[in-house]
């Protein structure tokens, strides 16, 4: 199978075309055919060398861990699936990852597609759509009436966040630049706030949930529009216990943890209409393709999802 691998840390230029073996399956994965997958800031910042003591994984490495395609093979005991389905998911977190024609993938991991949706949508989700999930649903408990800040709502996790906390009923601001204004408000953000003009610690205040995907100041300033009791989720810093105590909040770093039955509950928003997938750019599976993708990535600047097409 065709696949973009990196055989050593370092910039984009290590991203490099191979043909490896298509990879064996266990009884209880699926040899998932990929269509399309799509980029994540977790790629580039593995890439780079900087995750090598929490993921330390051998070289060469296939990164990525979006997927969405359809199944090629089945191991024995996978009894839920079968060979043709049209599947997404967010497989483990290992060396096999999905800039690759297959890919393996435990069978609880994986979610049936709805029909109208197409694997570019598909592949956009899983990551990004299971990280806001997690944060709003299992750890901050979101419910109807709750007050939430998303910042940096056009980003990948961003703009899936404003979506599953509008279908829960809550009240949700967004920090964006004037640019998204109108990008962040058509996916239901009742507030927007410019971060280069305004600072949002001034204008918000008695908040029940912040999601934060920029840490170190953003991260900082944030326990000040909480109220007692709320909570405050960080996906790119570790908050201070001495901070959480000092605002009576609930502060915790969060890393997703691949569920196929949530990545279910995604698509049955899609279904509803109440949750988009949005595509910024699309390359091709190729040491090219990926290279532009990981440099859009970097940029922090990339509107919705950069997603890769496999077939």
């Amino acid at each position: 199978m065709k696949a973009i691998v990196i055989e050593q840390y370092g910039g984009k230029e290590q991203l490099k075309e191979k043909e490896l073996e298509r990879p064996q399956i266990s009884e209880n994965q699926v040899l998932l055919e990929i269509h399309a997958t799509s980029i994540n800031q977790i790629d580039w910042k593995l890439r780079e060398g900087y995750l090598k003591e929490r993921l330390p994984f051998e070289f060469p490495i296939i990164l990525g861990w979006d997927a969405a395609g359809v199944i090629a093979e089945v191991g024995e005991a996978v009894h839920d699936f079968k060979v043709g389905d049209r599947v997404f998911a967010r497989p483990a977190t290992t060396r096999q990852g999905t800039y690759a024609e297959f890919v393996p993938v435990e069978e609880n991991l994986l979610a049936r597609m709805p029909e109208n949706m197409t694997f570019e949508e598909a592949a956009a989700i899983p990551l990004a759509g299971l990280t806001a999930w997690q944060t709003l649903v299992d750890v901050a408990k979101i419910k109807e009436g709750d007050k939430v800040l998303v910042h940096a709502g056009a980003g990948g996790v961003g703009n899936f966040a404003i979506q599953i906390a509008k279908s829960f009923g809550a009240y949700v601001a967004t920090t964006a630049s004037k640019e998204n204004e109108e990008f962040v408000t058509s996916l239901g953000a009742d507030l927007v706030i410019d971060y280069k003009t305004e600072q949002f610690e001034d204008v918000l205040s008695d908040y029940d949930i912040v999601l934060d995907a920029l840490g170190g100041e953003v991260l900082e300033k944030s326990y000040q529009v909480l109220k007692k009791g709320g909570y405050l989720v960080s996906i790119a810093g570790m908050p201070s216990e001495d901070d959480a105590a000092k605002y009576g909040v609930n502060a915790s770093s969060y890393w997703l943890e691949p569920q196929g039955d949530q990545l279910q509950e995604l698509a049955s928003l899609y279904e509803k209409g109440q949750l988009k997938p949005i595509i910024g750019e699309v390359f091709d599976l190729s040491e090219q393709g990926l290279q532009d993708a990981h440099a859009l990535s970097e940029t922090h600047h990339a509107k919705g999802k950069i997603v890769i097409r496999v077939k």
